[in-house]
């Protein structure tokens, strides 16, 4: 369970990284996308360390987690379709995003079975 915890959050910093390298020259009417995108990576990161360092209620922030990217591919889907990013970069972050989300899940299975074990 340790070692999905810590993936999950160097998935995300991994994100971070990309989203500041790749999202440069953003068109200055679409500033707007630019920083909810970001934002949302850096919520990202802050549920994740909730997720890890609280006892009760792991499950909420993974679900948060889970929820946050969603929106975060919602909104990379909209810069491709308006161009703003290519089809290149838009299956890189879809890559990194996919990561999260595989290794959130899976850190949220080893809650629930530890939970029942302990049942």
């Amino acid at each position: 369970m340790k070692e999905e915890k810590f993936k999950v959050i160097n998935f995300i910093r991994e994100l971070i990284i990309y989203i500041d390298k790749n999202l440069e020259n953003f068109p200055r009417k679409e500033i707007e996308i630019k920083n909810r995108i970001r934002n949302i990576s850096y919520e990202l990161l802050e549920l994740a360390y909730m997720a890890n360092i609280t006892k009760y209620d792991k499950n909420k922030y993974i679900e948060e987690i889970i929820a946050k990217v969603k929106v975060l591919d919602f909104l990379l889907n909209l810069c491709y379709d308006k161009q703003i990013i290519n089809s290149k970069r838009y299956v890189k972050f879809g890559e990194k995003m996919d990561d999260i989300l595989k290794y959130s899940i899976g850190w949220q299975k080893s809650i629930n079975e530890n939970e029942k074990n302990r049942a």
